[in-house]
């Protein structure tokens, strides 16, 4: 009998699927691992949190591990995993030489999520009230560690066209080292839609997403300071609901009723509040990677309103699931559109159908994926000799990270 192959995979947190689209996405990879017959344990230096997924109900073994702490090098050691997963590159920073140093022989990938160095520049740009430019990202700090990141890796998962594009034709990262893997979902028939609520049984707009996401704060913002009053002047009964998780006292605060303008915490169920809304607003200004709002709107039925940003790498060249508008005057007239017309509006969520059907499939990735694991498992000795950068930033960082964390790890003592 084939012993089954064991799956580590270092979290940042804990998976929160019901916060957050990072937290379907890890949930997503799990399922594809588990189904090709993979034992997984998930660890973690994070601390519990109310809303984390009962790992163990997944078939999943959890297990807590510390910081800058050689009592990992003992539990990797014992559990001896032929893959590790490290979710972002933050958690290869601190990790993945301690995996290198005692478990050679694993296959190590790296969880981008999204490209973190975009977000950033993207991010510094828009506060410097200027234009993003590819260039912008070769000075990021965040880069140097990111792109460094990536090279160590065996493999990296990278969920976005754009990203995959940045990363090849501006850092000249050799593509035998990427995997582009977007969100997965099911297929959607127009049967479907017949079961969800129809145009007249919805209302209000609704946005949603998790508070602790900068790009989430700064679309709420941006809805209350330049669109929301636009909408409201040309449908004065027009409701926004804005749900998201760890909300601070900042957004509680945007609460206004009398405008319409509504701040309604934690959702119990996202699915359920979007499938009843008529509208998602996104107007999102900065940010990278997938979008799980917009997705999950499309599984919906829920037309969206977004920017260019927002539906960036979404929707290869098929028409979008509502509106693309980076101009709040022009974005406020074609939310109240979408709202009010239901022939558009229909339009609108067959277009999310088509989306979905084409770009998000499961069976169109993940046995890939996993041959390509297999393949590694194999020989990774080829793969990583023709990986030479990725072997230099190895060796530096044994002398470097290494050090930095044995010296912490002295100094906690």
């Amino acid at each position: 009998m084939n012993q089954l192959k064991k799956l580590l995979i270092i979290g940042f947190v804990w998976p929160e699927p019901n916060s957050s689209a990072a937290g379907g996405r890890m949930m997503q990879l799990i399922s594809i691992f588990k189904e090709n017959g993979f034992e997984i344990t998930f660890a973690s230096a994070a601390q519990d949190s109310d809303f984390m997924v009962d790992l163990s109900e997944n078939g999943v073994i959890k297990k807590s591990i510390e910081l800058n702490s050689s009592s990992f090098d003992d539990f990797v050691i014992e559990l001896n995993p032929d893959v590790v997963l490290f979710d972002r590159f933050m958690i290869e920073e601190q990790f993945g030489w301690r995996v290198t140093e005692h478990c050679p022989k694993a296959i190590r990938i790296l969880d981008t999520e999204d490209l973190h160095c975009l977000r950033t520049a993207r991010q510094k740009a828009f506060k410097e009230n200027r234009k993003f430019k590819i260039p912008d990202l070769l000075s990021e700090e965040v880069a140097k560690r990111e792109i460094a990141s990536i090279l160590r890796c065996d493999l990296s998962l990278i969920i976005s066209e754009f990203e995959m594009n940045i990363l090849t034709k501006n850092f000249k990262i050799n593509s035998d080292l990427l995997f582009y893997l977007p969100f997965l979902v099911e297929k959607m028939t127009e049967n479907d839609l017949q079961e969800l609520p129809s145009f007249e049984d919805r209302k209000n707009f609704v946005f949603i997403g998790n508070f602790l996401h900068e790009p989430n704060w700064n679309t709420v913002q941006y809805l209350k300071e330049a669109i929301w009053s636009l909408i409201r002047k040309d449908f004065p009964e027009a409701v926004l609901e804005i749900y998201g998780a760890y909300p601070s006292q900042k957004v509680l605060q945007l609460h206004q009723p009398k405008n319409g303008f509504y701040i309604m915490g934690r959702a119990e169920d996202a699915n359920e509040i979007v499938k009843k809304a008529r509208i998602v607003l996104a107007p999102i200004r900065f940010g990278a990677g997938l979008k799980g709002k917009l997705l999950e709107a499309m599984q919906c039925g829920t037309p969206s309103v977004t920017t260019s940003i927002g539906s960036e790498a979404m929707h290869a060249d098929l028409p979008w699931n509502g509106c693309i508008e980076d101009n709040p005057k022009e974005y406020a007239e074609k939310a109240v559109l979408l709202y009010q017309n239901e022939n558009l509006w229909k339009q609108a969520q067959k277009n999310g159908i088509a989306i979905i059907n084409e770009c998000y499939q499961k069976d169109k990735y993940s046995d890939t994926l996993i041959d390509l694991v297999n393949s590694l498992l194999v020989d990774s000795t080829s793969h990583r000799l023709h990986n030479f950068m990725g072997n230099l930033l190895q060796h530096h960082a044994f002398k470097s990270t290494m050090y930095m964390s044995k010296w912490i790890e002295a100094k906690n003592k």
